[in-house]
């Protein structure tokens, strides 16, 4: 391969620079798109639909499916990785905090640089202060992000107590319409929110539905995340959050009903794409999915774009997709700025679920264990480690579509369970005054 050749290769790959030039036209039109789905109310097409029903004249694709965020865990090379893998899944990053941004005016591609191939691409942004989020908002929006989405929904002491926001902001919807308003002054994409169905004893149906009123009423929030369980921000540990408290989806549905002009995606507790399609049988706007997409993502995303999109398969392999991440990798490796330059288990890491389930992955893990401590390169890497894995798991690619025969029913019987309507106070003073 010519220098030339090489260089565009591995430059295709590399972050861009801390001022990034304003967008393509490409760029744009894809920017204009996206915004257009996240303000528009239409219902989602049949899932039987073909391929060309389902993007618009400029050939982009709704974000039905996403990547949910996830703290040190989606960062740009596991985005690097999921973006080899499917083409089409919009992807969060994990989130970062406004103060963080405003005190690293100096660092912010640390934080804050992707690779264009990266989008469809979520900037997760925390905080409470609002003039930080206004200043890290600018700052942010010369990234050229695809959306930004306010957290209200981390259950993290860490979060939610020292810093008084995450999921404690839910407590203050008038406050999250004036920071989601302050968000959108700030830059130029839109915003959006991910929060939880209630916090402590703040559950009921109707209280929710107050969140999302009053927000979606003094912002131009017209997108939430619902994390379909409520956050317990006292006793409970993050983990035990995505667990012990009961789903219920009936609640994110009766959403879809009782706000029609507002999109909102479904997350918690879906880990199959399975039962991404069980959701969006049902009518879901969108589905988020976590940590199956992170702890096995080859088949969780190897199916995004033909199942949920309609899309050709690209028909790489994991040997394919390793060798790309390697490019990736190790151009990251040669960086002469020590600050910017990662540790090579970062790199790796998001490798480890590659195999997940395959013969030769204990194998495979125990082996790169031992690599790491010796590896300068991602080349190395895997010369040292892939020798576990058998041929036809490295070269097999993903063609057919999940088992169907097991189909979920997760969903079959939610509408059943829908609570009643919900009324604003001002419908309720009405109804009184008739």
């Amino acid at each position: 391969m010519k220098p030339a050749a090489v260089h565009a290769r591995l430059t295709s790959f590399l972050p861009p620079t801390p001022h990034p030039p304003p967008s393509s036209s490409l760029s744009t039109s894809f920017r204009l798109n996206y915004w257009k789905w996240r303000c528009c109310a239409s219902s989602i097409e049949s899932e039987t639909s073909d391929s060309s029903s389902r993007t618009d004249s400029s050939g982009v694709f709704p974000p039905w499916f996403s990547v949910a965020p996830m703290m040190d865990w989606t960062d740009n090379h596991y985005r690097t990785l999921a973006r080899l893998i499917s083409k089409h899944a919009c992807l969060y990053t994990e989130m970062v905090v406004a103060e963080t941004i405003v005190h690293q005016q100096d660092n912010l591609d640390r934080f804050l640089a992707f690779s264009p191939k990266q989008h469809p691409i979520v900037l997760q942004i925390g905080g409470s202060n609002l003039k930080n989020l206004a200043k890290a908002t600018q700052l942010a929006n010369t990234y050229n992000y695809d959306e930004i989405n306010l957290n209200c929904g981390c259950p993290s002491g860490r979060v939610a107590g020292h810093g008084c926001f995450g999921a404690r902001l839910m407590f203050d919807p008038k406050f999250v319409g004036e920071a989601m308003s302050t968000i959108a002054r700030n830059c130029d994409v839109p915003v959006s929110v991910k929060c939880r169905i209630g916090v402590d004893n703040c559950d009921s149906y109707n209280e929710l539905c107050e969140f999302v009123d009053v927000v979606a009423s003094n912002s131009p929030t017209r997108h939430f995340v619902i994390h379909a369980r409520k956050a317990l921000l006292n006793g409970l540990s993050p983990a035990d959050n995505r667990r012990i408290p009961p789903l219920k989806y009936e609640y994110y549905y009766a959403l879809l009903r009782d706000f029609p002009d507002i999109k909102f995606t479904i997350n918690g507790g879906i880990t199959s794409i399975d039962q991404v399609n069980a959701a969006r049988r049902q009518g879901a706007d969108a589905v988020m999915v976590g940590r199956a997409a992170y702890n096995n993502p080859w088949s969780t995303l190897g199916h995004v774009d033909t199942t949920i999109y309609g899309a050709q398969s690209t028909r790489f392999s994991r040997r394919q997709v390793l060798q790309q991440f390697q490019i990736y990798g190790d151009s990251l490796l040669l960086e002469n700025d020590e600050k910017r330059k990662p540790n090579i288990r970062q790199l790796v890491k998001p490798l480890l679920n590659l195999f997940h389930s395959e013969p030769g992955n204990g194998l495979w893990k125990r082996k790169a264990d031992t690599a790491l401590r010796n590896c300068k390169t991602i080349e190395l890497f895997l010369k040292e480690t892939l020798p576990a894995i058998p041929d036809h798991v490295l070269d097999s690619t993903i063609l057919k579509t999940p088992d169907s025969s097991s189909c979920s029913d997760d969903f079959a019987d939610v509408l059943q369970l829908l609570p009643p309507p919900y009324t604003n106070s001002k419908q309720k003073i009405n109804s009184c005054l008739m």
